[in-house]
């Protein structure tokens, strides 16, 4: 079968989504028997009702594991077939080997070239961009993109301020060359390492070894400055989603459906608000996952599919926001 391609190479599409959320529920009643805060307070600022916490010794790859597996059944595609697995997380199981490798051990896919991709909360539309470039020159046929988190083990749970916020989760898809169809049509990404301050996990790296001081002064948890987060988050998701749409030639109104980083109701309802009021086309399961980072928009893709919410012919605008600070937006056909 011939090969549609484009000025970039061989057309790339999203053939088959999967997704995993450990089975522990953690509700914001259950929050406020652990710090100072009510469901009212973590509701109304976050639109967060509760989580999900992976259970203990499940790690990062076992969650990217199960998605990845569901995604390569949804694709029809058996794991010795893969070429290729990218996993986003900032939470890998060890600092090396890469978690990939870890999933490629797990699923079977003993053919694939495994990496992993750190970027934050943009972990996954930076791995599916790289990803899609594989494919598209030919050097990869079949590719694996996970965004997998366990952020529960990096939160601080005396920090009320964050730990509302977040959760664990895994979202996969696989990615391969199409006869027809747009696929992919591309990305816009950027980032600003003058703010890393912001927004960070200070400990546990070659800045800042662990020792006992870094685990007394409590670095090896997420810090984070809310209100400034806020304020780059909406400008700068609402750029690249606007970016990526006028180099493609694609207006608001073509788009059948939006999937943002699921960090903050009030920042997605920013973001749709300067995208003139689409609030109705973005998809959001904020309030049942939290903040799950590189896994919020593979996850929400996963259920949006399956729902059967998103159909062929579809375009999607996939846009993120993480620490570093990173930002991204992609644009596909479904």
């Amino acid at each position: 079968m011939k090969t549609a391609t484009t000025e970039h190479g061989r057309v790339v599409a999203i053939t088959g989504t999967g997704s995993y959320l450990p089975e522990r529920v953690l509700t914001n009643a259950d929050l406020e028997k652990m710090v100072e805060t009510t469901d009212e307070w973590i509701q109304t600022r976050t639109g967060i009702r509760e989580r999900r916490i992976a259970a203990e010794g499940e790690a990062t790859s076992d969650m990217a594991a199960a998605a990845a597996s569901r995604a390569l059944a949804a694709a029809g595609l058996a794991p010795e077939e893969l070429d290729m697995i990218v996993v986003g997380t900032l939470t890998p199981d060890m600092i090396f080997p890469n978690t990939a490798c870890f999933v490629q051990q797990k699923i079977g896919a003993r053919k694939a070239f495994c990496l992993d991709l750190e970027a934050a909360c943009s972990g996954f539309v930076y791995g599916l961009e790289t990803a899609r470039h594989f494919v598209a020159a030919g050097t990869a046929r079949n590719a694996l993109v996970i965004g997998a988190e366990k952020l529960s083990c990096v939160t601080d749970w005396e920090d009320r301020a964050t730990c509302v916020l977040f959760g664990d989760g895994a979202g996969a898809v696989v990615l391969q060359p199409r006869s027809e169809g747009r696929g992919i049509l591309g990305s816009v990404m950027g980032s600003d390492g003058s703010l890393a301050h912001l927004l960070n996990l200070p400990g546990g790296g070659s800045r800042h070894p662990v020792s006992r001081k870094t685990l007394e002064d409590r670095l090896h948890y997420m810090k984070m400055t809310g209100n400034e987060v806020f304020k780059h988050a909406v400008r700068c998701m609402t750029a690249a989603g606007q970016s990526v749409l006028h180099r493609y030639g694609v207006s608001m109104e073509q788009v059948a459906w939006v999937i943002p980083h699921q960090a903050n109701r009030r920042i997605i309802d920013a973001i749709a608000e300067r995208f003139d009021g689409a609030g109705a086309k973005f998809i959001v399961n904020l309030d049942r996952v939290g903040n799950v980072s590189a896994a919020s928009i593979p996850l929400a893709l996963d259920e949006a599919v399956r729902a059967g919410r998103i159909r062929r012919g579809d375009l999607l605008l996939l846009i993120a926001f993480g620490g570093g600070f990173t930002w991204g937006a992609t644009l596909l056909e479904w």
